[in-house]
């Protein structure tokens, strides 16, 4: 019997813990922000003035999320050294107006977000969470983390093509769960969300709510090699860089360490909360002008900066490994991967390769290589964009996975901590 897997236990149990915590990228941000405060990070509200203090600070917007720590040294042009991550997930929505249903069974009206494996949603027991609008102009988080929903396939018995011609799904159709039975009442989700969220008949004007797979993140294999879990695009990424993060914290980098976790990456970044809209270059401004800074060092911190945007990439699947590059074929538990794509669809040029690549050098942290086949579109992430709008050096990174966009994704149990590794380094310099 060979010798049983090794990775840091500790890292991925709270990992594993991070992922079921954050059902939503408002519950995320919520878990992140928690851990910041722990750390000694301060929460900054947009609307006050800011001052010029060193320490660790951060912003919520929404489902975003951007933290930063000032050392004591800093100067006003001091550059910066930026994780990118997103918070966001495929999955299904609900629509504004919920209740419907057919034949004595009560449904709840959901729209696609992203580009989700939609097989993965099916016959899977669903929760429900997200953020509820009240009418006093306040909040709440509500996260029903038990079997409410449903979306029951088709019997075979019933569509025998199937076996021959595959599952085809109409998104409008075929998807929309089921969560009880009898007739049809116009407000009864809300209703149900309100009693549960503690709230009064009528108090929730606006809702942000989404489904999720209430199945926990577990180990997998009989060495326990892999971690099979939900939303690892890209709370992974989101886990490993406030680690990193908040480790940089403790010491005296000579770079000021930023997280920018961006909502909405799935459906383009263009929102007040995604890496398209100006959440991070006002943060990163206002920091550099709190600290006396004038438009010159503005323009020099940004100068220097680099930005690693770290999200998931594709490990190679063997049972189509002639969907991949023939020469580039990422393993789990080899290390973070290094993506690029010469038509700019991740950001990674020479230049960004070598900083990475000193990074990993620093943490002793194995990286590995991605491009995709060239006979296939590729995917694209916050780098690019990040890129172009602050004119800031980006780097394509992340943590190579299988079943991305599923319900359940999977990925190898070491590569979490190797990239919070990876990321620790690229942050201290």
């Amino acid at each position: 019997m060979s010798e049983p897997h090794r990775f840091d236990r500790g890292h991925t149990d709270d990992l594993m813990s991070f992922l079921t915590a954050s059902p939503s990228p408002y519950h995320a941000v919520a878990s992140a922000a928690e851990r910041l405060e722990k750390a000694g990070f301060r929460q900054v509200a947009e609307t006050d003035a800011w001052d010029g203090t060193s320490g660790g600070g951060y912003v919520l917007r929404g489902g975003a999320l951007v933290a930063w720590y000032v050392p004591e040294s800093a100067a006003p042009h001091t550059p910066f050294r930026i994780v990118g991550a997103h918070t966001d997930s495929p999955n299904l929505r609900v629509k504004p107006l919920p209740d419907t249903g057919a034949h004595g069974w009560r449904q709840v009206a959901v729209e696609i977000y992203g580009g989700p494996l939609l097989n993965s949603w099916l016959d899977r027991d669903l929760g429900l969470a997200g953020r509820l609008s009240l009418r006093d102009g306040s909040t709440r988080l509500v996260n029903i983390d038990r079997p409410l929903l449903r979306v029951p396939q088709l019997a075979i018995h019933l569509d025998r093509s199937v076996t021959a011609d595959g599952l085809k799904l109409d998104k409008q159709r075929h998807l929309q769960p089921i969560w009880g039975l009898g007739d049809v009442r116009e407000g009864d989700l809300i209703s149900f969300l309100e009693e549960s969220a503690g709230l009064a008949p009528g108090d929730v004007t606006g809702w942000d709510l989404m489904t999720h797979s209430v199945e926990p993140a577990a180990y997998l294999g009989r060495d326990n090699e892999l971690v099979a879990g939900p939303r690892m695009d890209n709370l992974l990424s989101v886990h490993a860089g406030v680690a990193a993060l908040t480790a940089a914290a403790a010491g005296e980098p000579p770079f000021i360490p930023v997280l920018a976790a961006f909502d909405h990456e799935e459906n383009g970044s263009q929102s007040d909360t995604g890496a398209d809209g100006p959440l991070l270059g006002g943060v990163l401004e206002r920091s550099v002008f709190a600290r006396g800074g004038s438009y010159e060092d503005r323009a020099r911190a940004f100068a220097g900066t680099v930005c690693l945007s770290s999200d998931t990439g594709h490990a190679v699947h063997p049972n189509y490994a002639e969907r991949h590059d023939p020469t580039h074929h990422p393993r789990v538990n080899g290390g973070p991967i290094l993506k690029v794509n010469v038509n700019n669809r991740y950001a990674t040029d020479g230049s960004g390769r070598a900083v990475f690549a000193a990074a990993c050098e620093r943490a002793g942290v194995p990286f590995q290589s991605f491009v995709s086949n060239n006979s296939m579109p590729c995917g694209t992430t916050i780098g690019p964009i990040t890129a172009a709008r602050h004119g800031i050096r980006t780097v394509d990174i992340g943590v190579a996975i299988l079943s991305m966009h599923s319900a359940r994704e999977l990925c190898g149990t070491d590569d979490p901590h190797l990239l919070a590794n990876a990321l620790v380094a690229f942050l201290r310099g």
